[in-house]
C-alpha cells in the first residue's frame, strides 16, 4: 500500500507541474542558433589497399578485386606478376577510405580519416594504410590519406570454430592521416548576401534573429526569408566581411520556444517533456492505479465513478487528491482547480465501494509550492 501511494503522489504531483511549470527563456548568441549559407563540411572517399595485417587480411580466392589492386599498384612501381601467377595474399584488405573535409580547410593541413573494409578481411588492427587519392563529389582529388590504421574492436576464434568478438575490428581511424591538397571553393566572399540558416526551422527565432540584427546594425540590413533562412546585406571588401560576421554571430537572440511535446521511451521508462506542455482536464490509468485533473464537479464526479467500474467487485479502490486547493500560480498564470477535502471525496465514492476510508497526508502548514499543502488519501472496495 505504501508503494502504491508513493506511485499516486509521484503521477499526481509530476502533472500539476507539467500543467503550469514554464521556463524562462534565456539568450543565445546567434553563432549557437544558425550557420552561414555555403559553409559547410564536404565528404570524402577513396579506395586503397591496408598491408601488413596479422593473416587478418582478405581470402583473395573470394575477393579477386584485392590481387587486381595489388597487380596494379605494382605495375606501377615497374613489377610485373605473371599472368598464370594466383598469389594468395592474407595480410592485404581492400578498403574503402571516408573523411569529412571542413569550411576552409588549406592545402597542408591534416584531417582524419576512416576505414572500412569491402572484402572479407577479419581484422585491420595492425594494418597500414597506402597512399590513397580522396575525392570529392566532383571527382576532384582534394586529400591523400596514408598511415597506421587504429583499430578499437578485436576478434578471437578458436580451433572448433567458436569466437568472439569485441566492437568491429573490420574498421578503424587514421587520426591526422589525410594531407589536404586542394580547397573547396566557396561563395562565401563574392556573394552580395549573406544567408544565416537556422539550425532548427522556427518562424519566431527566424523574425527574432532579424530584428535584432537590425537593431543593432540599422533597420532593412536582414530579412526573414521562411523558417529556416535569414537574409543578410554584407560588406564587399573580404576583411570587412569577416568582422562583419564576428559581429553577427556574437548578438544575442532570444529564440522562440519549442513546441508542447512529450517523448516516451518505452523500453527505459525515460519520460522527456517539453516546457510548454499543459495538462488541463485528463484521467490515466495504469493497471489499477487512475489520475485525473479537472476543476469542475460534475468531471470529477464522473472521473471518480468510471474509476470505481473499473475495478471489479471486491477489488482494492486507491486514489489520491490535492487536499483543499484552489489552484496554483506560475508567474502572471492561474490555473484553477477543484477543492476537495476527504468528506466530498467519501461522499463521491460511497455509492460504488464499501469499507471506504480517507486519510490526510503529507499536510504541511503553508503550502511547499503554489496549490499543495497536502493529499488526501482513500481507499476502499469496489461493489
Amino acid at each position: 500500500m505504501r508503494s502504491l501511494y508513493s506511485t499516486l503522489t509521484a503521477l499526481i504531483l509530476s502533472l500539476v507541474v507539467l500543467a503550469g511549470h514554464s521556463t524562462p527563456a534565456h539568450a543565445e548568441r546567434i553563432k549557437d542558433l544558425a550557420t552561414v549559407n555555403g559553409v559547410r563540411t564536404n565528404q570524402l572517399v577513396g579506395y586503397g589497399l591496408v598491408v601488413g595485417l596479422d593473416g587478418t587480411g582478405d581470402q583473395t580466392t573470394q575477393a579477386p578485386f584485392t590481387i587486381q589492386s595489388i597487380t596494379n599498384m605494382l605495375a606501377k612501381f615497374g613489377i610485373t606478376i605473371p599472368a598464370n601467377a594466383n598469389p594468395q595474399l592474407k595480410n592485404v584488405a581492400a578498403v574503402t577510405v571516408t573523411a569529412d573535409l571542413p569550411p576552409f580547410t588549406k592545402p597542408g593541413q591534416k584531417i582524419d580519416v576512416t576505414v572500412g573494409s569491402i572484402g572479407n578481411a577479419a581484422s585491420l588492427r595492425g594494418g597500414n594504410l597506402l597512399m590513397t587519392p580522396m575525392r570529392g563529389v566532383d571527382g576532384q582529388v582534394y586529400a591523400f590519406a596514408q598511415g597506421n590504421v587504429l583499430v578499437s574492436g578485436f576478434g578471437i576464434q578458436g580451433k572448433d570454430g567458436s569466437k568472439i568478438s569485441l566492437n568491429v575490428p573490420s574498421s578503424g581511424r587514421v587520426p591526422n592521416g589525410a594531407d589536404v591538397e586542394r580547397e573547396v571553393p566557396m561563395k562565401f566572399a563574392t556573394d552580395p548576401n549573406l544567408i544565416l540558416n537556422l539550425n532548427t526551422p522556427d518562424f519566431t527565432t527566424a523574425s527574432r534573429v532579424a530584428a535584432s540584427i537590425n537593431k543593432t546594425l540599422g533597420a532593412g540590413t536582414a530579412d526573414a526569408m521562411d523558417a529556416v533562412s535569414i537574409k543578410v546585406a554584407a560588406p564587399i571588401d573580404a576583411d570587412q566581411r569577416i568582422s562583419y560576421l564576428a559581429t553577427l554571430e556574437a548578438l544575442e537572440v532570444d529564440p522562440g520556444e519549442a513546441p508542447a511535446r512529450v517523448i516516451v521511451n518505452s523500453r527505459t521508462g525515460t519520460v522527456v517533456i517539453s516546457s510548454r506542455v499543459r495538462v488541463t482536464a485528463a484521467a490515466v490509468a495504469h493497471g489499477s492505479i487512475s489520475v485525473t485533473i479537472t476543476e469542475r464537479q460534475d468531471e470529477f464526479e464522473a472521473a471518480c465513478r468510471a474509476y470505481a467500474r473499473c475495478v471489479k467487485r471486491g477489488g482494492v479502490l486507491a486514489a489520491a487528491f490535492l487536499a483543499r486547493s484552489s489552484g496554483y500560480a506560475v508567474k502572471e498564470a492561474r490555473y484553477p482547480a477543484l477543492s476537495l477535502s476527504a468528506e466530498k471525496i467519501l461522499n463521491v465514492f460511497a455509492p460504488y465501494a464499501d469499507s471506504l476510508d480517507a486519510e490526510l497526508v503529507g499536510v504541511v502548514p503553508r503550502e511547499i509550492r503554489s496549490g499543495y499543502t497536502g493529499l488526501v488519501f482513500m481507499t476502499g472496495r469496489a461493489r
